[in-house]
């Protein structure tokens, strides 16, 4: 079975609340052995992606209240059921994944949770499928950094390979260090969703609030990852017939999925505001680590602060969670990386004001030695 969404409708966008399809109760009746209550449903999706699944999980309004229903493509009688698929997406990439516009007329879905209570059971399924999108863009980082090392390690130009270049060292080494705090950063994130499923409570509140921030920040880091990689090929990685294209049309899509970056830091300071545990949680997953490491100390007391002020002002919300993010990437370069890759880490992504650590990657100054940035490159190369 493959299950897909739609949820999305043109005049709400993001805003669920302003779904506008409706649904009327139908009947009860026998789904494969348990009971289920149908509605039939009336209204038109502007984005269902995947439309040749099996089912669907929809929104619509029963009595001015959101609710959340299960759709099947084929019904109990084995008749298939009134979706139609009104035109696909002509999308800047992802084209090899369908994306649709849909309308119901009469369609019949099985409610799901109660009347009313459709997007707190829709957000509920959220945390899988932005851990998904967090893990994926490390995961397109990581196979961007690889094919920039795999052409710039076996192309020589100026009597060297391009990897020898005394820039293109820098370039590479940056680029690496930030695929490998995204993959740690990706990596907790589903390591504390594995322990919210058994239990933990610490791992389950530190999900709630690092799940959003890892989607809002490994996703927003993809696309320039994937840009410095094509660059790393000249004009090769824009011809269609090299990876490189694919994965730069790709690389910003995940940001838009499950919400975009501003619904991703609204989440992290709701998440907080609703339950003040969670910055507990994630106060306590810093202090285990202090005293290790001074530049580590002072990016905690930093992000603390700027947690406060944000949960004042929403004006904050982006740089509070860029900032959870690094220090969650941070305890996890501290715990699991080389002195290298974390000194290079803290003194560019973490430095004080008037570091000479720029907007671009390659832009790592004397305070990473050339020395250090070669065993980073070759370190990533490996892991290649």
């Amino acid at each position: 079975m493959v299950i897909g969404y739609a949820m999305t409708e043109k005049q709400g966008g993001s805003d669920l609340r302003e779904t506008q399809t409706t649904a009327r109760f139908s009947h009860t009746g026998d789904y494969h052995g348990a009971v289920a209550h149908w509605y039939e449903l009336t209204g038109h999706k502007w984005f269902c992606s995947v439309p040749q699944s099996d089912g669907f999980f929809t929104l619509g309004k029963v009595n001015g209240g959101v609710t959340c229903f299960f759709l099947p493509r084929t019904l109990p009688d084995g008749s298939f059921n009134r979706f139609f698929v009104q035109r696909l997406k002509d999308k800047a990439g992802n084209r090899s994944n369908a994306s649709s516009e849909v309308e119901y007329a009469g369609t019949l879905a099985i409610r799901v949770g109660e009347e009313g209570h459709g997007i707190r059971e829709i957000l509920s399924h959220a945390h899988l499928t932005r851990l998904d999108f967090a893990v994926g863009s490390a995961g397109l980082m990581r196979q961007a950094l690889t094919l920039a090392l795999q052409h710039t390690t076996t192309r020589s130009a100026f009597g060297t390979s391009i990897a020898e270049r005394p820039m293109m060292l820098n370039v590479l080494a940056d680029m690496a260090v930030e695929v490998e705090a995204a993959t740690l950063f990706a990596l907790r994130v589903a390591k504390a969703t594995d322990g919210m499923d058994r239990g933990d409570e610490h791992e389950r509140l530190l999900a709630r609030v690092a799940t959003p921030a890892a989607k809002f920040f490994n996703c927003s880091r993809a696309p320039a990852i994937a840009n410095e990689a094509l660059q790393c090929h000249g004009g090769n990685g824009f011809i269609e017939e090299n990876p490189m294209a694919r994965l730069y049309r790709e690389a910003p899509l995940n940001s838009v999925w499950e919400g975009t970056a501003n619904m991703m830091c609204m989440d992290v300071r709701r998440a907080m505001q609703r339950t003040p545990e969670t910055r507990d949680a994630l106060l306590a997953e810093w202090q285990k680590l202090a005293g290790q490491d001074a530049r580590f100390d002072r990016l905690v007391t930093h992000t603390g602060r700027l947690i406060d002020a944000a949960l004042a002002d929403e004006y904050l919300a982006r740089p509070m969670t860029e900032a959870i993010a690094r220090t969650i990437q941070g305890a996890e370069l501290l715990q699991h990386s080389t002195a290298e890759v974390t000194t290079a880490f803290f003194n560019t992504r973490c430095a004080a004001a008037g570091s000479d650590w720029g907007s671009h990657f390659g832009t790592m100054g004397a305070n990473v030695s050339a020395d250090a940035a070669r065993r980073i490159v070759q370190r990533a190369d490996v892991f290649g």
